[in-house]
């Protein structure tokens, strides 16, 4: 086993929001993985997914499972150690350690809870940008990440084209759509609707743990396919052979979606679930503008992933990114992996996703960074 020290800085300078509200001071708890090498041109940015954090790959001490993206991340793998330099931030917002809602508010010696300011992806990304600065890199070799992980990917290219050569956008979008934003609204007004929400402010009192477990079975099944849900369940039922006929678990799916929501509960915070869905939801680069004219900044060679069976983040928006980048001569390679595990396929797809992005790794080295 190779075991893994979470790290942490606090910035004490403002960070201004694109909001126009400003934080400070911001704490940012990061982990590293592989060795910086002596001009610092091995460094990527590996970037996590919503409910995500800083431990993407290896061993905590005395933890039983390794990081969200082990897989992927290690000696001779897809992001091999041997060769590269990982950094893994939690993002702005959440409760894994980086200054989130539930962080204290030095004002009040309290929690934010709904006084901490709206923030999005872009204020995650100027955060990261702040620790690639403190650690003393010019330029990432690559920025990587699935669903919320790939929008802050391609976000990367847009604002900080000078910082990145390559960027590997894996299942994610340049915008939620009315549908996507739909599904977090339901979560939302879940979490919100539970008697013991309290407005946001229920820290040393009962939590709002009914909504956010009905939150995260919403937001579980569109992570999943309708036919890995089939293949997985079908109408299998739970501990009995035959229907109830009550409101008991009857079916097998039943039990898994509550089982997920109530192992939400005990791992996240309600008030970052609501600011972290509402950033993604707040998140259109194109903003009014043709998407091509977006990209025309963009520098870093892109290599975007896809999956066929992916109905959060289909394989169109994806094809529609890829078109806008081509439209501006970017140098860009897709990839869409034929499967049936969904939206959830960045976190079980390993094999064809490790061919591709260590071979465009190798590539990127060869073109982009040997020649400097």
């Amino acid at each position: 086993m190779i075991y893994v020290t979470p790290q942490q800085i606090t910035f004490t300078d403002q960070l201004l929001l694109k909001s126009g509200a400003a934080l400070s001071p911001v704490t940012v708890v990061y982990e590293t993985y592989g060795k910086l090498n002596a001009d610092k041109s091995n460094a990527i940015l590996i970037l996590h997914a919503f409910t995500g954090d800083a431990h993407a790959a290896f061993y905590h001490e005395g933890a039983s499972k390794p990081g969200w993206w082990d897989d992927m991340i290690g000696p001779g793998k897809a992001f091999d150690t041997d060769k590269y330099f990982m950094i893994c931030s939690n993002v702005l917002g959440s409760c894994k350690g980086t200054t989130g809602p539930s962080s204290i508010d030095l004002k009040t010696q309290k929690p934010f809870a709904l006084h901490f300011p709206l923030i999005t992806i872009q204020d995650m990304v100027a955060l990261q940008k702040k620790l690639i600065d403190h650690l003393g890199i010019r330029k990432l070799l690559s920025v990587a990440g699935g669903s919320m992980g790939g929008m802050q990917a391609i976000t990367w290219a847009v604002m900080y084209p000078d910082m990145v050569h390559s960027s590997i956008v894996i299942a994610a979008c340049h915008g939620h759509t009315a549908q996507q934003i739909a599904f977090h609204e339901v979560g939302r007004q879940a979490v919100m609707a539970d008697p013991d929400w309290q407005g946001g402010d229920y820290f040393g009192k009962a939590l709002p743990g009914r909504g956010l477990a009905v939150a995260r079975m919403i937001g579980h099944i569109t992570y999943m396919s309708w036919i890995s849900m089939e293949q997985k369940f079908g109408r299998k039922l739970q501990d009995k052979e035959k229907l109830g006929y009550d409101f008991s678990k009857d079916f097998e799916v039943e039990s898994y979606l509550q089982y997920r929501g109530q192992s939400f509960v005990e791992r996240f915070d309600a008030n970052s679930y609501i600011y972290l869905t509402k950033a993604m939801d707040y998140f259109d680069l194109s903003e009014g503008k043709k998407l091509s004219e977006v990209f025309k900044g963009v520098t870093a060679d892109l290599l975007v992933i896809s999956f066929t069976s992916d109905w959060l983040y289909p394989s169109s928006q994806s094809q529609a990114m890829v078109r806008a980048l081509k439209a501006n001569d970017v140098d860009v390679s897709y990839l869409e992996i034929k499967t049936d595990y969904g939206h959830d396929a960045f976190l079980v797809e390993f094999d064809d996703q490790t061919r591709m992005i260590s071979n465009y790794l190798t590539k990127v080295v060869r073109e982009r960074v040997s020649r400097i």
